[in-house]
């Protein structure tokens, strides 16, 4: 066992490793993963004076109601950023 390779003091566990020598270790890999992960925060449009609105919203309506984005964002603000009151409004109308 190699002392050099260690990884939080423990010898990493390989899960590929290729002919030139280099390898992927998973401890590394899911270090990876908990740090991009972990730094996402939820995209929320925020206009003054108005509701903030989440980006996955506004991007639901407009691909399902096929409108332009800142009419969703409208009818979003218009009805609080509540999702499910919004879709029945533009059924409604």
């Amino acid at each position: 066992m190699q002392t050099g390779n260690l990884y939080n003091g423990r010898e990493p566990e390989i899960i590929g490793q290729f002919s030139d020598g280099s390898s992927y270790s998973k401890a590394k890999l899911e270090a990876s993963l908990r740090e991009l992960v972990g730094d996402r925060k939820p995209s929320v449009k925020s206009l003054k004076g108005q509701v903030a609105v989440k980006k996955d919203d506004v991007d639901f309506i407009v691909k399902e109601f096929e409108i332009p984005a800142t009419q969703a964002e409208k009818v979003l603000s218009e009805n609080g950023g509540d999702l499910e009151k919004t879709l029945r409004a533009l059924v409604a109308s």
